[in-house]
């Protein structure tokens, strides 16, 4: 006769194997797309040719090139992208799920956090776009819920016609030299949390005497990290941290995106995920099949490719072989939301409250196109 002990022991590993099945029964339920991106569009005109995407961005025309060259690729389906900050989006979303208002078929932000939480409230369409398997697998959920497409930095960016190369700002110590003062810009770290992990990073490194001396620096900050790679470029400022910019740079373009050598850079995967609710889920399956097509993400629309088949423009290499950056830590940074908190509080003291109008405008609750530009 078993004790107690062995016939608990006996019920834990049942719903251990119960688990695991379950698990395995999940994945094995979602296969790989095997339809060809011609053969989407065709069931993407049928459904009514409309696909709506809730972008994460700076302007309401950031996303116009990746717009235009899609409906150039599929004449008939429209791509009605709009483009607001993630944590607004993210907000937007949720109560419109909560009210059944949903707007968007799909959902590709920067708040990485939400996927998770998104595909555990049961929201998330669990799909495998074709070229799944080529996706490095720290850009994708197991099961098909979400997926990065596309790998973003922000870093140095310097006006190369305000200073010699030789005094380009590389490392974090640059920034606090005494003749940048009054000539950076920076996104408000209030605003952003991508901007807010440099600051943490530069706090883990160098503790917050390194705040206290930054924040002396007559910074100008904005909102919104499309300015900051505006006023550079145009030499407004000399140099920012808090933006990105062109890996392979026209060669007029004043302006350079420049790693560092050995201080910290911030690099995430912009995620994506298609709703259960989608009223255009074919639409939706061709958008991202076409994002993660081996030749779209070639084109590096947004620096480096989700893909381990794409290889990065000369100079570059893929982004998880830099020892200085972890797309997983600024995934981690940002899942622990109490602990970004209260940095955020504590940096604001510092630095200063967000201040301004949003940059993309105020879209409202239900925005369902982008605010006219």
């Amino acid at each position: 006769m078993k004790t107690v002990k062995e016939k608990m022991n006996a019920v834990a590993t049942a719903g251990v194997l119960f688990s695991g099945m379950m698990v395995f029964s999940s994945q094995a339920a979602v296969s790989l797309e095997t339809r060809s991106l011609d053969e989407l569009y065709q069931s993407a005109l049928k459904e009514g040719g409309t696909v709506t995407v809730y972008a994460g961005g700076d302007t309401a025309g950031q996303q116009d090139g990746m717009k235009k060259a899609f409906e150039a690729r599929f004449p008939g389906i429209t791509l009605n992208v709009i483009v607001d900050y993630s944590k607004f989006h993210d907000g937007r979303i949720d109560n419109q799920l909560a009210t059944n208002s949903l707007i968007p078929d799909i959902a590709q932000l920067q708040t990485v956090q939400d996927f998770p939480r998104w595909k555990q409230e049961g929201v998330l369409l669990n799909y495998k776009p074709a070229g799944w398997d080529k996706i490095w697998p720290e850009y994708r959920d197991a099961e098909g819920a979400w997926a990065g497409v596309y790998v973003y930095a922000f870093s140095n960016v310097v006006n190369t016609k305000l200073m010699p190369e030789k005094e380009w700002p590389r490392e974090m110590q640059d920034y606090l030299r005494p003749e940048l003062k009054g000539k950076l810009v920076v996104t408000y770290p209030g605003d952003d949390d991508a901007v807010l992990f440099w600051f943490k990073q530069a706090v883990d490194k160098y503790g917050w005497d390194y705040i206290t001396k930054f924040a002396t620096q007559n910074v100008n900050f904005v909102r919104g990290t499309q300015a900051p790679a505006d006023d550079v470029a145009s030499g407004k400022s000399m140099a920012s941290f808090s933006t990105g910019g062109a890996l392979v740079p026209k060669e007029q373009a004043s302006s350079r995106f420049i790693l560092p050598k050995h201080d910290p850079f911030m690099s995430w995967a912009q995620r994506a995920a298609i709703f259960k609710k989608a009223k255009h889920p074919e639409a939706a399956k061709l958008y991202l099949n076409w994002l993660l097509d081996k030749k779209t993400q070639a084109d590096v629309w947004r620096m480096w490719s989700v893909r381990t088949d794409v290889t990065p423009p000369t100079g570059y290499k893929p982004i998880w072989e830099y020892k200085n950056t972890s797309p997983q830590a600024f995934a981690d940074f940002m899942s622990d939301r109490a602990a970004v908190e209260r940095f955020r509080t504590q940096l604001s003291l510092y630095l200063g409250e967000v201040k301004g109008e949003p940059s993309p405008g105020w879209l409202g609750m239900h925005p369902k196109e982008a605010l006219p530009h």
